[in-house]
């Protein structure tokens, strides 16, 4: 590993942004007296946003809404897709996503509003869809805490996916919300490896910590699942049938996973942490992702995107399944109850 390598930090590299017609480069290195360094350290930026629920038409998800109280996320992990999104602000995909984040201190007020609109119809909102909803700053800004809050008065059903053990600080709204069948948690746990965790997802919990808050969600008896994703080929793989057995001796009641997609800026990326943390497979990890997305690491046809296609996608998905047949047999959700919706609400939190 090169000496110059950010330690705690994903992306090693800062990306060009489409949307801005001027960027600086290290171009002529012989004629700098210095390095054009990056600021590796955490910068908070307040948004005062317009609006916080998302409607998501995406046919490969299920869900209709989703809403994010971060843009930005400090875990770092090298292969998100919502790297792409921090353009728009403006940011680099690279270090500027996990060290450049945006708080939403209204997004409480905003999922309120939208809960009192004569029009509105409960339907489970995904909490978040683009950056963890439990990443670090959380614990000082408690947005996600606060709309829960907001949930749980107008008792309207969320479902939550999130790397981050931090989401047992709010086990009793969780439970409350539990008992009338309102929400769904899903951890995310890529790899049982701690040394490629720590490399590729450098700021998350730990897998053992992520095991044990699925086994302390389910003790509590709330429905909690894990998302085996992202498959990567050539990384973690090999790792699906462990994962799942894992997940299932903790509590958990089902399990999804995607394959990985490099879109965007994310090629670049990961192409980059790639050769500089596994150089002795980087050509065979590479060929593989884009064996399972048309030949290219960009992928944006739905279907395939997030399940790939071709032989090393076919094989990844019937060790998947093989291993849910095994070790989730008989286990599923709880299904919405989307009758206790307070329609029109109840006091205002705020």
């Amino acid at each position: 590993m090169e000496e110059d390598y950010l330690k705690g930090r994903g992306a090693q590299i800062k990306t060009e942004n489409k949307f801005l017609k001027a960027h600086y480069v290290a171009q002529h290195i012989e004629g700098l007296d210095e390095p054009l360094l990056e600021n590796p350290h955490t910068q908070i930026f307040q948004e005062n946003a317009r609006k916080i629920l998302n409607r998501v038409d995406s046919p490969d998800l299920g869900f209709g809404f989703s809403m994010n109280p971060y843009q930005g996320c400090e875990h770092g992990c090298i292969y998100c897709y919502a790297r792409n999104t921090h353009e728009y602000y403006g940011f680099s995909a690279g270090l500027d996503f996990e060290s450049k984040i945006i708080v939403k201190r209204n997004a409480p007020q905003l999922l309120e509003k939208e809960l009192l609109k004569p029009t509105w119809n409960a339907v489970p909102i995904m909490l978040s869809g683009n950056t963890d909803c439990y990443q670090p700053q959380e614990k000082k800004f408690e947005i996600t805490r606060k709309m829960l809050k907001v949930l749980a008065n107008y008792r309207h059903p969320v479902s939550i996916i999130s790397k981050n053990s931090l989401v047992l600080r709010d086990l009793d709204l969780l439970q409350d919300l539990a008992a009338d069948n309102l929400v769904h948690v899903y951890i995310s746990i890529t790899t049982l490896d701690e040394e490629l965790r720590r490399a590729m997802e450098p700021r998350t919990a730990s897998s053992i910590k992520r095991f044990k808050t699925v086994e302390t969600l389910a003790k509590a008896n709330v429905p909690v699942g894990i998302m085996n994703a992202p498959i990567i080929p050539g990384l973690n793989h090999h790792e699906i049938p462990e994962v799942l057995k894992a997940a299932a001796d903790h509590g958990a009641l089902n399990a999804g996973m995607t394959v990985v997609r490099l879109n965007g800026s994310i090629g670049k990326i990961f192409e980059d942490w790639l050769r500089k943390n596994f150089p002795d497979r980087f050509e065979k990890v590479w060929n593989q992702i884009c064996s399972m997305h048309g030949g290219n690491v960009n992928d944006s046809n739905f279907g395939r995107r997030m399940s790939g296609e071709g032989n090393v996608a076919d094989a990844i998905h019937q060790l998947f399944k093989a291993s849910k047949k095994k070790y989730f047999a008989g286990k599923t959700m709880p299904v919405y109850d989307l009758t206790k919706f307070r329609k029109g609400g109840s006091l205002s939190l705020f």
